[in-house]
């Protein structure tokens, strides 16, 4: 019962915030605009920040820390390679099939990850260094998959920037913030308390800022939308990719906040930045925005579910 009560509280509170979003935006306390700005404000100031805080304040443990990173970056690659082969294969529509494949696999590690791990452990844990090695890759594979996939479904001419991904990459306010704070790690420079309480204070509003917004932007009438490929991808990104990824972690040895890390990189709700993508690159948005929504609100139970075996099984 104490393990079923952990996971409550770790996942509980975080949707009653997407809740609370909802309402205030029903109740025109907070519009649309509002929702824009406050995005722009937690993913360029206030979510670096707390990541390159939680890198420089960051324990050393080198050789963990590079199989982490490894075991994240590999792992990306072969479920964005399988899902790509699996959507080409089985999905009959194929202008499904760059949202399809990009919804099944590409989670919202920053966005709806990070909440979850501060609300367990106090601070984000190994997910910054999750991000540093999944994100971009994330990026890299989305924009292959949706560009190859435009190209064959409406004879685009369009080709792939491999420089444009490459900037999208560099120029991501979380990646900056990651690097960032490496430099004060490896030199183990600490900052005078006046300006890391500062700092930590305007990280701190990333999260109430992010799920507020989240809960303004759901609509749930975007579930029946595309029901069943839906339904479809949702399985595989909340149950099957950690049904499969997890055990495996565990075998290698990885437990608590990497284990937490390497679940929201394989659990987490789709990223509503996939929908963008979609919807500019001549693919599917209204099957990618259905994902969003059906991953988003489903992972409510689903991220219960895990956190509540994990700590059964003492793995947190």
């Amino acid at each position: 019962m104490d393990n079923f009560i952990f996971a409550l509280n770790a996942t509980i509170p975080v949707f009653l915030v997407i809740v609370l979003g909802n309402i205030m935006m029903k109740k025109d306390i907070i519009t649309k605009e509002w929702t824009k700005i406050s995005d722009r404000l937690a993913f360029r100031i206030a979510l670096p920040i707390t990541l390159f805080m939680d890198i420089v304040s960051m324990k050393s443990e080198n050789h963990s820390n590079i199989k982490f990173v490894v075991f994240c970056a590999l792992t990306t690659s072969v479920i964005f390679l399988i899902s790509w082969i699996v959507s080409n294969i089985f999905v009959k529509d194929k202008y499904m099939v760059g949202a399809f494949a990009q919804g099944s696999v590409r989670g919202s590690a920053a966005i709806l990850g990070m909440p979850f791990v501060i609300n367990i452990y106090g601070n984000s844990g190994l997910v910054p260094l999750m991000i540093l090695a999944a994100v971009p890759l994330f990026n890299a594979y989305s924009v292959i998959m949706l560009t190859v996939s435009a190209a064959k479904n409406r004879n685009s001419k369009k080709r792939i920037n491999y420089m444009a991904i490459i900037k999208s990459i560099f120029t991501n306010p979380l990646i900056i913030g990651i690097l960032l704070g490496f430099p004060f790690y490896f030199l183990k420079i600490e900052f005078p308390q006046l300006i890391s309480k500062s700092l930590n204070t305007i990280g701190a509003i990333s999260v109430p800022l992010m799920l507020i917004s989240i809960g303004g932007d759901f609509k749930f009438d975007d579930i029946f939308k595309k029901f069943r490929p839906s339904l479809v991808a949702t399985f595989i990104k909340l149950i099957l990719l950690p049904a499969i990824v997890l055990p495996i972690a565990i075998y290698l040895g990885f437990r608590e906040s990497a284990l937490l890390a390497i679940l929201i990189m394989v659990g987490a709700p789709s990223a509503m930045t996939g929908y963008i993508m979609a919807k500019n690159m001549d693919n599917d948005y209204v099957l990618m925005s259905n994902i969003v929504v059906m991953t988003t609100l489903l992972s409510s139970i689903t991220f219960t579910f895990w956190l509540f075996l994990l700590k059964t099984l003492n793995l947190l």
